[in-house]
């Protein structure tokens, strides 16, 4: 737990500069170096041998997987799609949960049994550098206008002036522009309470199951769960953004996200196993709604000149939240032998988080 919170706040705090990196050059570059940098630190996890190894491998993935991830691909679907710009984020984040699916038992169920830990992780750094590498180089453009294209395919700029101006002379607010308006601010309060919230209880939820009396496999299939069922609502909640405002769609990703809440609290050692399917039917539809509701949410409001920064800052920013959210989470149930106050925290964040983004109003200087 304690390399997942270094890993989320070094994440974090790479992202404005990594935001700004991908402001100024080829997403391609960013990426492949981001996958570099990402197989340099599994091969490093493969040959620790003290628990400050551990640690620093995690800082250097890291940083790595902030190149790779969320800021670049979200830049870059951005760039090429306007007209159906949220489905395409939500269909891009859903390899963020099949790769989970996919991998897990690829890795816990074959190769660490069957070889070592120490082979998975240099199976890990292989896998990096032979898919993500080439596919960034060969296949990976910034924006249409790099191969002579435009957005959505459009073949005549004159029919679509819009496509031509977003390709040419991306509109929108720089960083410092940005950082001046309430809009950014509401955006970041709501992104930091609503990871808080969200982490927490993916990270309380099976040992609060444990303690109430399910078997370790119930408790743990949870998780499974959850990524499993959150492939689609990745791509519902991008299609939502394409057809309301992105910040309606944040709202409704936190309602759905507070009635699972809701159903957890109520779960009893002698509830049934279908009321915790329930649960993880509910969260599993709207875990995955931050990425194209937040990327949505940043270029509406801020556009593509900096959108790189504004998003790296937002990330850090939630960041702190996804570190400190299972913390508080462990201490409070520490001190009190009880998740309850902890869920009410949940609660109550929720609806600061639903509150602050209900608030923001595209900035003056960008209409």
């Amino acid at each position: 737990m304690a390399a997942y919170t270094i890993y989320s706040l070094l994440s974090g705090a790479a992202s404005p500069f990594i935001g700004r990196v991908i402001d100024r050059y080829a997403a391609s570059k960013v990426i492949s170096v981001g996958a570099f940098i990402s197989g340099l630190g599994f091969v490093l996890l493969s040959l620790m041998s003290n628990l400050w190894h551990f640690y620093g491998s995690y800082i250097v993935i890291a940083v790595g997987m902030t190149a790779m991830g969320t800021i670049p691909t979200t830049m870059v679907v951005s760039n090429w799609f306007q007209k159906r710009r949220g489905t395409v984020i939500g269909i891009m984040s859903t390899g963020m949960g099949a790769g989970g699916v996919v991998l897990t038992p690829l890795i816990g169920g074959y190769l660490i049994p069957g070889f070592s830990w120490r082979i998975a992780y240099l199976v890990l750094a292989v896998l990096t550098w032979l898919m993500v590498i080439p596919l960034a180089l060969l296949v990976i453009k910034t924006r249409p206008a790099d191969i002579g294209l435009y957005p959505d395919g459009v073949a005549d700029p004159e029919v679509v002036v819009e496509a031509k101006t977003v390709l040419t002379t991306p509109g929108g607010l720089t960083l410092k522009m940005a950082l001046a308006t309430p809009a950014f601010w509401l955006i970041a309060l709501s992104s930091l309470a609503s990871g808080f919230s969200l982490v927490g209880i993916l990270m309380s939820q099976v040992p609060y199951l444990e303690d109430i009396g399910f078997p370790v496999a119930i408790a743990a299939g949870t998780l499974g769960g959850v990524s499993l069922v959150s492939l689609g609502g990745r791509v519902g909640f991008g299609w939502l953004c394409d057809r309301i405002p992105a910040k309606y769609a944040c709202c409704i990703g936190i309602g759905i996200q507070v009635a699972s809440l809701i159903v957890l609290m109520n779960v009893q050692s002698t509830s049934s196993l279908a009321i915790i399917w329930l649960y993880v039917i509910i969260l599993g539809l709207c875990v995955g709604s931050w990425l194209p509701v937040m990327a949505m949410l940043v270029s509406d409001n801020f556009g593509f000149v900096s959108y790189g920064a504004i998003f790296g800052i937002i990330m850090f920013v939630q960041s702190i939240g996804v570190a400190l959210g299972p913390i508080v989470a462990g201490y409070m149930y520490d001190s009190m032998n009880t998740y309850y106050w902890a869920f009410i925290t949940f609660l109550i964040l929720y609806a600061v988080s639903a509150l602050s983004v209900l608030a923001v109003r595209r900035p003056k200087s960008f209409l």
